[in-house]
């Protein structure tokens, strides 16, 4: 039997296996002839620019690092016995220095940017259609419109949004060492309003489908939507030392606690059953109303869906690539046609090349990251809230003529709920990088319009306690500023959380086109 050659990895070896099964050699029959395709093997090449990539050779996956030099060296790895090629979601200067075992500064040196690839992995491939529509739909509601798709090759979709779409720059840090930290919110945020989406197309008779499967049903947290924790917080006293203790403890849990001095049995005086998300650390006791009252399931869980493909190296299967399992290409389709979209149109010899990277916007998924870093605040537990505390956010242009319809209302002086107002000026003023000298100017400038105005002194002081303490975003919009009395939205205020937002989106707008051209960071490979 042939056996097929080693592929160096540092001082490991990895052997593809030498047992040939049936689908091993359905694949390999055809390998040779569709990677042998001039086109197909410039599809590939084209996208591992800046990336690190790595060939299978069915089972076991080459050497790492690689790169491919020339649109030959692929089908060169195919007559040593690559079957298919998987490539990072990160961008390097150079691919070939990137080691195991770096350190987070260290891959940082070298990282040059990421894409955001979403990876929906399915059991069954009507569902997984729907998943898919599910979460394009919750990107075009965000502002990103091109959008790149193609076929896993098996039962599921990879979804790409480049990384020309995002802001090279937020809070003073590089966004290209957020990763992946900051991809990871994002996909969370999408995988949290596309669940919305998706249950508005599934057959009535969907979950009675699945009724026999074992998985997780519970009480759902409405902020998270995570499946909760069910608890309950017990007094326990002993008798003999007079003490008493109160502890967290499962709701399941029937085992006896002893007295830490005498080692007696500790009676329960109360328990209180409650709820807590294990996500974002709300609980029942604190926010009741926080979680539905009925019985459900993670709907993502049930249908096998992973979105998340957010790790440092972590590899992809390319666009064109075949698949081992299904000897199908991994085809790059249009984005509206994924309904329509069938297993047979993947045939090796049969597919239509085009660009799996789509030709988006400077910046188009602005608006996406500020939502999901809005959402991920909101839905943090507080002690990741304290690391992840919002710095001055540099805008070109902080004129007055740009602020939302609440804060503009406000600087026209009111009458009532002036405290409160201060409250949102000081954290909107402080947010978008103003500084100290000006922010005391338009707060006492706008406390003389007021009727009557507050105390010189309390703004004063007001303005001493928040430069004390780092930047921190303003109230979210309506409830608050409608309370005030100032929210007045316009069709942009529709579409944001936070009057931060409304200032990034009108400059984003205002500097459409206009920047000058950046030169192209990523090196050709050859």
């Amino acid at each position: 039997m042939e056996q097929t050659p080693n592929i160096k990895e540092g001082k490991q070896e990895v052997n593809p296996p030498l047992v040939k099964s049936e689908r091993e050699e359905r694949i390999r029959k055809i390998t040779h002839l569709y990677y042998s395709n001039p086109k197909i093997q410039k599809a590939i090449f084209d996208f591992s620019v800046n990336r690190e990539i790595s060939p299978r050779y069915f089972e076991g996956f080459g050497k790492r690092p690689d790169s491919f030099q020339y649109p030959s060296d692929i089908f060169e790895l195919v007559k040593k016995g690559a079957t298919s090629f998987h490539c990072s979601e990160e961008y390097w200067d150079n691919p070939l220095n990137v080691k195991t075992g770096m350190s987070e500064k260290e891959l940082n040196e070298l990282r040059i940017g990421w894409d955001l690839v979403i990876d929906i992995d399915c059991k069954w491939f009507d569902y997984s259609k729907l998943a898919a529509n599910a979460v394009i739909k919750v990107l075009k509601n965000n502002g990103v419109n091109n959008i790149g798709v193609k076929f896993s090759g098996s039962k599921g979709w990879h979804i790409i949004i480049p990384w020309k779409a995002f802001p090279k720059q937020i809070n003073d840090i590089k966004t290209e060492n957020l990763f992946p930290s900051l991809p990871r919110a994002i996909i969370n945020y999408i995988r949290f309003y596309s669940e919305d989406e998706l249950k508005k197309t599934l057959p009535e008779d969907f979950f009675e489908q699945f009724k026999s499967i074992k998985i997780k049903r519970g009480i759902k947290c409405d902020t998270c939507k995570e499946i909760v924790n069910e608890y309950k917080l017990v007094n326990f006293f002993c008798d003999s030392c007079k003490i008493g203790e109160e502890r967290k403890i499962s709701i399941e849990d029937k085992g006896e606690f002893k007295c830490p001095n005498c080692r007696k049995n500790l009676i329960q005086k109360t328990s209180i059953p409650f709820y807590e998300c294990r996500k974002c650390g709300k609980t029942s006791i604190k926010n009741p109303d926080n979680f539905s009252k009925t019985i459900e399931t993670d709907l993502f869980e049930l249908m096998g869906l992973d979105l998340v493909l957010v790790s440092p190296r972590h590899l992809f299967r390319m666009p064109y690539s075949l698949h081992e399992k299904t000897a199908l290409a991994s085809v790059v389709i249009d984005k509206n046609k994924i309904s329509e979209f069938l297993p047979k149109d993947a045939d090796p010899f049969k597919i239509e090349i085009k660009n799996f990277l789509p030709d988006c916007k400077e910046g188009e998924a602005t608006q996406l990251l500020i939502q999901a870093l809005d959402w991920k605040r909101e839905s943090s537990p507080p002690e990741e809230k304290k690391n992840f505390e919002y710095k001055p956010i540099q805008i070109t242009d902080r004129s007055e003529k740009n602020f939302p319809p609440c804060i503009k209302k406000i600087l026209l002086g009111i009458e009532d709920g002036k405290k409160r107002a201060l409250f949102a000026l000081i954290n909107f003023l402080r947010s978008v990088g103003t500084e100290k000298d000006e922010l005391e100017q338009i707060l006492y400038s706008w406390n003389e319009k007021n009727k009557p105005p507050l105390q010189t002194g309390y703004i004063k002081t007001q303005i001493s306690w928040a430069l004390k303490k780092k930047p921190i975003m303003p109230p979210n919009c309506m409830e608050f500023y409608q309370g005030v009395g100032v929210c007045m939205p316009d069709e942009l205020c529709r579409k944001i959380k936070n009057p931060v937002n409304y200032l990034v989106r009108k400059n984003f707008s205002l500097n459409r086109g206009k920047s000058p051209k950046k030169k192209d960071n990523f090196k050709n490979s050859k």
